[in-house]
């Protein structure tokens, strides 16, 4: 399930009228905003399935996303968890594909694959090359029709362990109690929202075969469904091949949808429960009207008034001003008949959490009683339409296309409901956010220290389901074309044009990141990059963000292991403006002292909760043990550095990072979208002149060897309901020859859904939710990691698990054929729809960048992934996966798990959360 300072001398040569910011003159007005749209046919098949088809030719794929109209809220007392499990029984196989569902996906180079539950819908999704959308219409119409007709006992048992192990590990995070308290507070009994999604471990228990078929049978029918396909298809041919595929599948029985029940509470309830969290926690839920409502869309906006930008009031008031608060969020949780207004606010150490209530109360009163400023609603309104325009770069995934209109059609009635939002927006007033705030946020707090149908007809034409219908030729990818220039002061300059999307997308990558801060203090770099949004000489954190939801833009810096990276994307209309506030923000970073303080506090609270964290504690520790001392990526894989470090940084430290690290000659500018180089060129060297080149120093980033036997780590973490096993190694660097053969290898072993270490611990055994093995790219030596997950209860019998996988990739099991082809098959394939948006161009180009590969890399792909033989799999798995020499750490309940490690007859050493040796 990654910000910058300016030194004397560049703030010096910079001017505001060379960065065309002239400080006495108001900004030129703003161009108006895109509009936004999204062509679309519908039809309505004789058995009553909706289809709605949207025509994008953009790239050669096809997004397929079916909506389900039942969700949790359609559950039964006794029967909650219903909706979820069966989202993950339709990913078991089906009666004429017997088998998992990713393997085909996967095979063919489908992305997005994913299906969801939520209170009012269960949706399945996923984007195929055009040529496998006959294969994916016969799964998911077989799925739909044909799932029952083999449905057993063994199916039911394996997929009810799977959700169970989830359940398990959602509530090994921490807050997770929150979900269940909140749930049970705000709405009343026998409410459809009064239990959560997940539901029950006793009614998950008690499911019966017969129980689950009942469920399937009334909601899961052609007339409670609708498929949207988006992308390169005629919405004749799409109509076609549904009516093929779906057509035989008799309607199902009418399914009675509960309209609008809001349960408006009255007067202020609280309640407090302990959990086993680093930093306390408070909540704040108001129930309020449905998704669609005019209201709903107010309070939307209202939430970004509270918590959007740095300038929004919470933040500024609670982490900027006051710095009582870590973080804070406000949203709308969205739903059907009626949804939640939800406020998050989790506590400085040592501030106690009357404190965050006492300024939260204050702030929502003045905002009730005044109202928000034009200027705010603007500012929000301006994010909110930009973020829908530009997630339409994408026809699948959340928030793409096809998500917009099947979540319009299956929630609201009609398939462009998201216009009707959008046109809402655009108009809304302060008076109206007023209004609606002070309707439905001004009583009934929770505050925690949840008609008949048509007569329809099956069609008499059965599609034929004695085999999977083979994939056409897929199209082979093409990466885009770009070009390359060199600015005057050195910046290296990457430009690939688009101009499908009125929008582009800026990425900086600097030679820096995590290992910069080797020789120094750990955690610098990650905090340089940080403060870079937070203030320049003429703009304070607050001034940037505002101005940056005024543009529709956003902006970030980070770090990550070898670079560092500031991104922008903007709406190509408001280029000029948005670059001049890349330019100041590249150029002339304050680093105030009080900006120093704010951040240094909410990293260390990020250490914080990263120990407390099951996952995140053994992903710190591993590198240190890994690389060893004196190495330049030997740091917490997160890069925040430990506490002390943090503490310890001063403002002289990060100019110097500053300094040292970000200069013109190390680094690339990466720009993707609605430009070229001749437009972009002379806006870029206009306003990065003042940007000057110096040497950068040299990082240690050589080989190094595992240990000459494993070792394993234990790191207590008292009742876990979970214990997390890593496996790890030093693996080659990312430019390696045989990169593209250990990819194809860790396929087969941990790297796909259907991989070794998934289909034993996951399927087969049922001890995890999901397992598997992944590398982490590096300049220098990489790293190899295997994971696992798993019940505590069956830790050591997971460990000899994971353990005879790895030592059977590189001894008695090597890479089969049918293994390398699979791979082949998934890598090659999935390439068609790798590059759908600008910032997914990007990345590869920063990988071109980054670890120096050719220019043609991604074009050659292909071919040098099916040259790729079992036997180079095999010699890739020899080469990294070294069971005899790993590092292990397991992060789980002590005193539950050491005493089956220790009959397995490993010698344990027990770490503390950072790493430390306990006696």
């Amino acid at each position: 399930m990654k910000r910058f300072l300016a030194t004397a001398g560049c703030a010096a040569a910079l001017s505001l009228a060379s960065l065309g910011l002239a400080s006495a003159a108001p900004p030129p007005a703003l161009a108006p905003l895109p509009s936004a749209d999204i062509a679309y046919s519908k039809f309505v098949l004789a058995n009553g399935l909706t289809l709605i088809v949207h025509e994008d030719h953009k790239a050669p794929i096809v997004a397929v996303n079916i909506w389900y109209h039942t969700g949790s809220k359609n559950e039964p007392p006794g029967r909650t968890g219903f909706a979820h499990l069966f989202e993950h029984l339709m990913f078991g196989g089906s009666a004429n594909y017997p088998q998992v569902w990713f393997k085909a996906m996967e095979r063919v180079g489908g992305t997005d694959i994913n299906g969801t539950t939520y209170y009012d819908r269960t949706n399945f999704f996923e984007t195929v090359p055009t040529a496998a959308l006959d294969m994916t219409l016969w799964l998911e119409s077989d799925r739909m029709g044909h799932l029952l007709d083999k449905f057993d006992e063994k199916v039911l048992t394996t997929q009810r362990g799977v959700v169970e192990n989830e359940k398990r590990q959602d509530e090994n995070q921490p807050y997770a109690i929150s979900d269940d308290v909140i749930t049970r507070s705000v709405w009343p009994a026998g409410h459809p929202y009064s239990h959560t999604v997940i539901g029950e471990m006793q009614d998950l228990d008690a499911a019966a075969v017969k129980d689950v078929k009942d469920w399937f049978s009334k909601y899961y029918g052609p007339t409670n469904a609708v498929i949207v396909l988006a992308g390169d298809i005629t919405p004749e041919e799409a109509k076609a091949k549904v009516e093929k595929y779906f057509g035989e599948i008799p309607p199902g029985p009418p399914v009675v949808h509960q309209k609008v029940w809001i349960a408006k509470r009255t007067g202020s309830q609280v309640a407090s429960v302990r959990d086993r969290v680093p930093l306390a926690r408070l909540y704040k839920i108001w129930n309020t009207p449905e998704v669609g409502s005019a209201d709903d869309d107010y309070l939307v906006l209202l939430s970004d008034v509270l918590v959007g930008d740095k300038t929004s009031r919470l933040y500024k008031r609670m982490v900027y001003a006051d710095q009582t608060a870590t973080d804070v969020s406000a949203t709308v949780d969205e739903r059907e008949i009626a949804s939640l207004f939800d406020v998050e606010m989790t506590a400085k150490p040592g501030v106690s959490l009357e404190t965050l209530d006492k300024a939260f109360r204050e702030e929502l009163a003045r905002l009730l009683r005044d109202g928000p400023t034009a200027e705010e609603v603007e500012r929000v309104k301006t994010a909110r339409v930009s973020g829908i325009i530009q997630g339409l770069q994408r026809v699948g995934g959340f928030g793409g296309k096809s998500d917009l209109l099947a979540s319009g059609y299956t929630l609201e009635g009609s398939p462009d409901a998201f216009k009707t939002r959008l046109a809402r927006i655009e108009a809304a007033t302060p008076a109206d956010l007023k209004a609606a705030g002070q309707r439905w946020l001004s009583d009934g707090d929770f505050t925690l220290q949840v008609t008949p149908f048509p007569d329809y007809q099956a069609s008499d034409k059965p599609a034929d389901r004695s085999a999977l219908p083979a994939p056409a030729a897929i199209k082979a990818p093409k990466f885009v074309k770009f070009e390359r220039a060199t600015l005057s002061n050195g910046l290296k300059l990457i430009v690939a044009e688009r101009h499908d999307n009125p929008s582009i997308s800026l990425h900086l990558v600097a030679d820096a990141g995590y290992a910069s801060d080797q020789g120094g203090k750990a955690g610098a770099a990650g905090l340089t990059m940080r403060l870079m949004p937070d203030g320049t000489d003429r703009l304070d954190a607050l001034q940037i963000s505002a101005r940056l939801s005024e543009l529709g833009a956003s902006l970030s810096a980070s770090a990550g292991r070898d670079t560092s990276e500031i991104d922008l994307s903007a709406l190509s209309a408001r280029l000029d403006p948005a670059l001049d506030l890349f330019a100041d923000v590249l150029l002339r970073p304050a680093f105030r002292e009080a900006d120093i303080e704010r951040e240094k506090a909410l990293q260390i609270a990020q250490i914080q909760q990263d120990k407390d964290d099951p996952v995140q504690m053994t992903l710190r520790v591993l590198p240190p043990l890994v690389y060893g001392p004196g190495h330049a990526y030997a740091a917490p894989l997160d890069g925040l550095g430990d506490e002390a470090s943090v503490t310890a940084l001063t403002r002289e430290d990060l100019v110097r990072d500053y300094q040292t690290w970000l200069r013109p000659n190390a680094a690339t500018l990466i720009v993707v979208g609605d430009t070229t180089l001749a437009e972009i060129r002379p806006k870029l060297e206009a306003r990065l002149a003042a940007w000057k080149p110096a040497p950068v120093p040299a990082k240690n980033i050589a080989p190094v060897s595992p240990p000459a036997e494993p070792r394993v780590f234990l790191m207590d973490k008292p009742g876990a309901l979970q214990s997390v096993i890593l496996a790890a190694i030093p693996a080659p660097p990312r430019n390696d020859p045989d990169h593209q053969a250990i990819k194809v290898m860790n396929t087969a072993l941990g790297g796909a859904f259907n991989s070794r270490l998934n289909m034993n611990l996951r399927e087969d055994k049922h001890w995890a939710y999901g397992a598997g093995s992944f590398d982490v790219d590096a300049r220098g030596p990489g790293l190899f990691i295997a994971y696992a997950p798993v019940e505590t209860d069956k830790t050591a019998e997971s460990f000899a698990e994971v353990r005879r996988e790895l030592a059977g990739i590189v001894g008695e099991r090597p890479v089969t054929q049918a293994e390398t082809d699979f791979a082949h098959a998934s890598m090659v394939n999935a390439l068609a729809g790798e590059w759908e948006t600008n910032a997914a161009v990007a990345g590869s180009l920063d990988a071109i960048a980054t670890y120096g590969l050719a220019d043609d890399y991604f074009d050659t792909l292909p071919a040098r992934i099916e040259a790729i033989t079992p036997a180079d799999a095999e010699k890739a798995a020899k080469r990294v996966v070294q069971p005899d020499r790993m590092t292990w750490i397991i992060a789980g309940d002590r005193k539950a798990i050491e005493p089956g490690l220790k009959a397995l007859g490993l010698k344990v050493q027990v770490l503390d959360a950072d790493g430390k040796p306990i006696p």
